[in-house]
């Protein structure tokens, strides 16, 4: 049996410009609620937030949104979040964090705007740190995040990746292909490959 029981998806509270996102979002939370995963995730209804949460739900999963209460007027409605199967109102963003950290079995970033990119860094310092090895799952629909896997080696061609062996986050270009590589990988990534990316 996978230890996968959870897992927390970082996205964007917009659907973005691409309908592949919000494309992309529904298939993941079907997948996931099929699977018996259930979702962690930021609480949000709109954009690509709200496309993955409404596909769990509808897949029959489970639902547990974080949210800090300055954020609920502006990514929900009280109504909205009604519909979860857990509503955690946090005071603000670093107690949201940290326990979307606690509550996941692994992490995966779908496109999204800076605050993404800021859980997605920051989950993936804790592992370099050695504080975690979870896995963490970069869904890079349509290339989006290819700039920043180019950034990532920049860093480590220039020295400043310094436990890379812990910096290991699976890109994976196609939305089908997450589910089965958490199902695959358990709740560490240990390969034994030495490549900061490795891509699926």
């Amino acid at each position: 049996m996978s230890m996968i029981r959870s897992t927390c998806v970082y996205c964007g509270s917009s659907p973005g410009r691409s309908p592949s996102y919000i494309a992309a979002a529904r298939s993941l939370g079907a997948q996931l609620g099929q699977a018996g995963i259930n979702l962690v995730y930021g609480g949000g209804t709109r954009g690509i937030m709200g496309a993955v949460s409404d596909a769990v739900l509808a897949a029959g999963g489970k639902v547990t949104g974080i949210i800090p209460q300055f954020l609920i007027d502006m990514e929900a409605t009280e109504r909205e979040l009604q519909r979860l199967d857990e509503l955690i109102v946090t005071a603000d963003m670093h107690e949201r964090k940290h326990l979307m950290f606690e509550r996941s079995d692994a992490f995966i970033a779908l496109p999204g705007g800076i605050g993404t990119l800021e859980e997605l860094v920051e989950i993936m310092t804790w592992s370099q740190l050695g504080r975690h090895q979870k896995p963490v799952v970069i869904a890079n629909i349509d290339g989006f995040w290819d700039p920043l896997a180019r950034l990532f080696e920049h860093m480590a061609e220039e020295g400043f990746l310094h436990s890379a062996e812990r910096l290991k986050p699976l890109v994976i270009d196609s939305v089908d292909d997450i589910v089965p590589a958490l199902l695959r990988h358990g709740a560490t990534n240990a390969d034994g490959r030495d490549e900061i990316i490795e891509r699926l």
